[in-house]
């Protein structure tokens, strides 16, 4: 399933190693159980990067390490050439839920990041970057709009405005469109993919879906069980701009089939 050169959204080879991961390792002390085990990855400018597992193989673990909110107990995690310590300013993160405050507007939640970072003078000048956003994403007209009166779908695009404001190094998505029905679902990771490329924009998606891993990456990361380890990074030959249509062909299938394959292997692989 590996192809000779790994590619970004426009078929050109990708960019320099942004984020590297150099044999990570998690051990929680309290219960001493072992959520990840010599994890070693390299995420390049313009890459589009998922992991996928069963329940309890460490992805989230991964991905709080990566974010900065843990530490690993072994090993070396750098970002843009510097070791990842704790919160950063060039790491944007994306949760599940869409997490806007309900009494501040679109606009004024996704300059929410710089009013806490840099004050309410920094966050004044950044609103013609959060208005254009909001255009990116489909919501110009929406500014000024509550999050009670926005769809699921709607609410998450201003998410994506609020970790894009920053403009981060690296994108880090926790499932965030996992409940979204399936319709909203497609239609949402489409605008992912786009704004990805416009934005030219790295990022690492937690997923449960194999065929969402497969329709959004460049190459996904199958974890083994606990402890969570890496089985295979697959690489995703399958041309871009990617679309719905993708999902209903022979390619598509045989990806999807290798890594349900590597999946069922479990303790196996």
């Amino acid at each position: 399933m590996n192809s000779a050169v790994l590619q970004d959204y426009s078929g050109a080879p990708l960019g320099a190693p942004v984020y590297e991961l150099n044999h990570v390792s998690k051990t929680y002390a309290r219960n001493r159980v072992v959520a990840l085990e010599d994890v070693s990855l390299t995420l390049r400018k313009g890459s589009f990067t998922s992991v996928i597992g069963s329940s309890g193989c460490g992805k989230s673990t991964l991905l709080k390490i990566m974010a900065g909110l843990i530490p690993p107990s072994k090993g070396r995690v750098v970002l843009q050439g510097q070791p990842v310590t704790g919160a950063r300013r060039d790491i944007g993160m994306m949760f599940q839920q869409a997490t806007l405050f309900p009494w501040k507007t679109a606009v004024q939640n996704i300059v929410l990041p710089i009013e806490i970072r840099d004050g309410p003078a920094a966050a004044k000048k950044a609103m013609d970057k959060a208005y254009e956003l909001l255009d990116v994403v489909g919501l110009k007209g929406f500014e000024n709009v509550y999050p009670n009166e926005l769809s699921g779908g709607m609410a998450q695009r201003a998410s994506i405005c609020r970790m894009l404001i920053t403009e981060p190094a690296v994108l880090l998505l926790d499932e965030p469109f996992s409940a979204l029905d399936e319709l909203s679902r497609d239609m949402m990771n489409m605008e992912l993919q786009r704004i990805c490329r416009e934005q030219e924009a790295t990022a690492f998606l937690v997923t449960h879906s194999i065929q969402e891993a497969v329709i959004l990456s460049d190459e996904i990361v199958v974890m083994k069980p606990r402890p969570g380890r890496l089985a295979e990074i697959v690489e995703v030959d399958l041309p871009r701009p990617r679309t719905l249509d993708m999902m209903t062909t022979p390619k598509f299938g045989e990806i999807v089939d290798y890594i349900r394959g590597l999946l069922d292997k479990g303790e196996d692989m």
